[in-house]
């Protein structure tokens, strides 16, 4: 196994001629907000293609998409026996992760053995774990209060494929303890809040392909319960084989031409993926009093199950959908009609889209009108990434609404005939354009996502609240900043990437000093 580093660590020193804004309190420029609002303050992830949530947001604005094609060597490099490749059934598609198999060990306390053992989903969530904290700039060493974790992750099947095929390692440690190590779903959780000592609620969550916004649902309703300060959320998937393609039987739900065609009158499957996403969650009053970054607000949320109303287990339901929709919409306190985007699972299949829309329909309220509503699916860009898929939608809804646009979604060219756009108030969004002027309303949308199983989690979000904040100039021209790291290769690692932001954004030298010097510094000396 590959090491390297990957953290987002520096800091920044010498801020000393900035002035300090304590004695301005921000809630003085606004309305009462709504005690139920959860504010973002913080996000992260790996996504095909994508080592950010803005490298991801650039890809969708760009309308790339990330499924790729293997060649026969590529597979047969993968292990794929050329028996397989012969099947006329075999779809040489895939969505890869890049580097999923890179951990900085060392950052969190653990050797080269505990993290050979250690399941690439779990390394994985755990690093993004950390840059969602670093993201929302409270390192939980100095946060004042308690941090939960709400996540899962897709089945282990690196334990199958890596672990449990090594007899003398199995021999060694035992299979009590190379379950324990990271490699069962039930310790996903509570191994972040252990590794960077979050003392909340650790909850493992697992909902099929609605995992992630299921967490993020459960995590607001912690924070609303006053369980904990701020709540981080989110899941992970990792195929194992990974960069490899998939055998299609009849009745599977994957496409049979290798692309993800939500909506389209082409639909024919999904594509699956791997990727990792989290966000930071806390109560917006709470946000606001501490001057956090609020990247968008949580107006409600639903979740719930479709029961045994409808024609299998593995079937969706209009009926239960619809529900799910109602709901966080009722707990939102918003009209249909003040929605501009929905991003939906959109899988692309020929009974989940037809389904998903009809429970839209009911839900929104039928419309005899132009369709108002803009709908996309981030599964044609990544692919379906299981547990993780509701949050990697999350992040692009946030995303979309910060930065006023609406992203194209890929691979549409027509209606697909059998899902009812006629009757509702949704259009397929193809084309990237600008978020719909809402007036005195603010930019607003919402996610729908499900699982195998009929669990099903709808969340409202909103644009952040506006907040007058004082600025100062920096009497200097340029601020030291310095750079921290565990080893050599992560200083260097980490001045690149601060090159890198530094070129690419007009922030004030001083204010980045300030927030890198009031953040992520405080950690380092309390981990070191």
């Amino acid at each position: 196994m590959s090491e390297h580093p990957t953290t987002h660590h520096f800091e920044g020193d010498d801020v000393t001629d900035i002035e300090s804004t304590a004695d301005i309190d921000p809630m003085d420029d606004l309305e009462a907000n709504d005690p139920q609002d959860i504010a973002v303050v913080g996000m992260a992830g790996r996504f095909p293609d994508a080592e950010t949530p803005d490298e991801f947001w650039q890809n969708l604005r760009d309308g790339h998409e990330s499924v790729r094609t293997f060649t026969d060597d590529d597979l047969r490099d993968a292990g794929v026996p050329d028996s397989l490749l012969a099947d006329p059934n075999y779809v040489r598609s895939g969505t890869p992760l890049q580097d999923f198999t890179m951990f900085d060990a060392d950052f969190f306390g653990l050797g080269p053995k505990d993290a050979a053992i250690m399941d690439p989903q779990h390394r994985q969530l755990l690093e993004v774990a950390w840059e969602t904290l670093e993201s929302a700039g409270h390192p939980p060493a100095r946060f004042d209060g308690d941090i939960g974790v709400f996540a899962g992750c897709g089945m282990s099947a690196y334990f199958i494929y890596n672990v449990l095929t090594n007899p003398d390692l199995v021999d060694q440690v035992g299979m009590f303890l190379l379950r324990h190590t990271g490699n069962d779903k039930d310790f996903l959780s509570t191994r972040i809040s252990y590794a960077l000592n979050l003392t909340g609620p650790s909850v493992s969550v697992q909902t099929a392909c609605s995992t992630s916004l299921v967490a993020i649902h459960h995590a607001a309703q912690s924070l609303l319960q006053y369980e904990c300060d701020m709540a981080l959320a989110g899941g992970v998937t990792i195929e194992i084989p990974h960069g490899v393609g998939y055998l299609r039987g009849d009745g599977d739900p994957v496409s049979p031409e290798g692309h993800c065609r939500a909506f389209d009158h082409r639909s024919s499957g999904t594509v699956f993926g791997s990727g990792a996403g989290m966000v930071a969650l806390r109560r917006l009053d709470d946000a606001v009093a501490d001057g956090d970054l609020i990247l968008g607000v949580i107006k409600g949320s639903g979740v719930n199950n479709d029961g045994a109303n409808k024609v299998s287990y593995l079937a969706p339901s209009v009926d239960g959908q619809a529900a799910a929709i109602s709901e966080a919409m009722s707990v939102a306190d918003v009209e249909p009609e003040t929605v501009q985007y929905i991003e939906a699972h959109g899988t692309g299949t020929p009974m989940g889209d037809p389904i998903e829309i009809a429970a839209l329909n009911d839900a929104f309220g039928r419309a005899s009108g132009p369709a108002t509503i803009a709908i996309g699916s981030v599964k044609p860009n990544i692919g379906h990434l299981d547990t993780a898929a509701g949050v990697a939608g999350f992040i692009k809804l946030v995303q979309a609404i910060r930065h006023r646009e609406l992203p194209p979604s890929i691979n549409y060219e027509a209606p697909n005939p059998a899902v009812d756009f006629a009757s509702g108030p949704f259009y397929v969004n193809d084309q990237l354009q600008q978020w719909p002027d809402t007036g005195d309303l603010p930019a607003r949308g919402a996610i729908n996502s499900l699982g195998v199983g009929g669990t099903n989690a709808h969340v409202v979000v909103e644009e952040a609240p506006v907040i007058e904040r004082p600025t100062t100039a920096s009497p200097r021209r340029g601020s030291l900043l310095l750079l921290s790291g565990r080893n050599a290769g992560a200083v260097e690692g980490n001045t690149t990437r601060l090159k890198d932001h530094l070129g690419s954004t007009d922030d004030d030298l001083a204010d980045i000093g300030w927030s890198l010097a009031t953040s992520t510094l405080r950690l380092t000396l309390a981990m070191d």
